[in-house]
């Protein structure tokens, strides 16, 4: 590789100054190194943090220098490019970022520059919030509705993409949801709970992992259902096949308001009247992976940290 982006989290004290230490260090070799600070969200834009209007068309990868949030809002921001990315730490535990706090640099960068390393293929997951009568929801798909990607207004279909979970939960009151749960078109179960994770295996670490969800090997093709604080003492998570499609119908929730969040970034609200479906994007992220670290041996190093 010869052409690099680097994507910095202002917010993280080391980050900038990393990001200038690498620039030095590659472009002292040779090779091209760009990069920005991640901006602050804009109302309307088309993207969260990363314009991929900036990124150069001839880069091979991208860079980011931050937690795993960084990494996962840049995956979002340039899924359209299929970048191969790699993360730097400045933060915590870092499921998804290669090298740790206080790590040397040296070694990851001179594998980059002398294509050391594979590629790790990662499923996404795309959600639609459309309106559709109770009962049109049996038998529907996704399909029948085709979400506009990029435009989540009042006027157009709402989407979004994520790289980790869609989670269905309550926006302001402190009261239990009332939900009905399809996959493809059946109904699952009607829930009593503060909501439900749709994780993919590489989210399956993050607030699945928290609400008492199964940890899935990042290479598997699936997606775990976990309800959150369910009022039921055998509600468990359920994992399905990564070809189906999940459907929530918000039941008559008095007084609450709903809303589906990607990647606990971007924010859809739902009504009465509307269905959230999801499933398996066609889009994937590609990550770099340079350690030969067996992932159950990755993910015992990572909890005995907490």
């Amino acid at each position: 590789m010869k052409h690099f982006y680097l994507i910095a989290n202002p917010s993280k004290r080391e980050a900038v100054q990393v990001a200038e230490h690498i620039t030095r260090y590659l472009r002292a070799r040779g090779a091209v190194c760009e990069g920005s600070a991640q901006e602050k969200r804009r109302e309307g834009a088309a993207y969260g943090y990363t314009d991929q209007k900036r990124i150069p068309q001839n880069t091979q990868c991208v860079i980011t220098l931050g937690g795993d949030g960084t990494l996962i809002q840049a995956a979002r921001d340039l899924v359209d490019l299929q970048i191969p990315m790699i993360g730097v730490n400045m933060g915590s535990l870092g499921y998804l970022t290669q090298i740790a706090r206080g790590e040397a640099l040296s070694p990851m960068l001179d594998a980059l520059l002398k294509d050391h390393f594979r590629l790790e293929r990662r499923m996404m997951l795309e959600g639609a919030v459309v309106r559709q009568d109770k009962d049109r929801t049996r038998g529907m798909t996704l399909s029948d509705c085709p979400p506009e990607e990029g435009k989540i207004d009042a006027g157009a279909v709402k989407y979004g993409i994520a790289l980790n979970d869609i989670v269905f939960t309550r926006r302001d009151v402190m009261q239990v949801l009332k939900f009905q749960v399809y996959v493809n078109g059946e109904l699952l179960n009607e829930y009593t709970a503060d909501g439900m994770i749709v994780a993919t295996p590489t989210g399956s670490t993050a607030y699945n992992l928290s609400a008492g969800g199964p940890i899935v090997t990042p290479g598997a093709k699936l997606m775990v259902l976990t309800p959150i604080c369910s009022h039921s003492i055998n509600s468990r998570s359920i994992i399905l096949s990564h070809q189906d499609e999940i459907g929530i119908r918000v039941l008559k929730n008095v007084g609450q308001k709903q809303m589906a969040v990607f990647d606990g970034d971007q924010v859809i609200d739902l009504d009465s009247s509307e269905v959230l479906r999801i499933r398996e994007s066609k889009k994937n992220t590609t990550l770099i992976q340079l350690k030969d670290v067996p992932f159950l041996v990755n993910i015992r190093e990572k909890l005995a940290r907490v």
